[in-house]
């Protein structure tokens, strides 16, 4: 597994990239059990009120969460720009401009059940 981390504004968002051969989750509008990469993210988007607070440098702001849209993708090069644009427009829909999110890669194993 790869976790994809933008930070920006004192704040940040992961996900998580699920390489050929590792196990996805799986639940409704999971991506065909036979894609080679899955991609799954929280999705949010700035709302006037309600939601939950976020602070975004030195801003408060109200942010409401969709249901995580896994992806699947072919390759790992797909998939990685998927990510990384996904995290980018996350921020970018709260106020943050793409270029100043910082996006980070992180190899981790899966969980291995005990």
């Amino acid at each position: 597994m790869l976790l994809v981390r933008g930070q920006a504004s004192g704040t940040a968002l992961t996900g998580t990239l699920y390489e050929r051969g590792e196990s996805a989750p799986t639940f409704r509008g999971a991506p065909d059990e036979g894609a080679a990469y899955v991609w799954v993210c929280d999705a949010f988007y700035e709302v006037e009120s309600g939601g939950t607070e976020q602070q975004i440098g030195e801003e408060t702001v109200n942010v409401a969460f969709e249901s995580p849209m896994p992806r699947g993708f072919d390759t790992r090069e797909q998939a990685l720009e998927a990510a990384k644009e996904h995290v980018r427009t996350q921020f970018a829909r709260i106020g943050v401009p793409e270029e100043k999110v910082d996006v980070e890669l992180e190899k981790t194993e899966p969980d291995v059940p005990v």
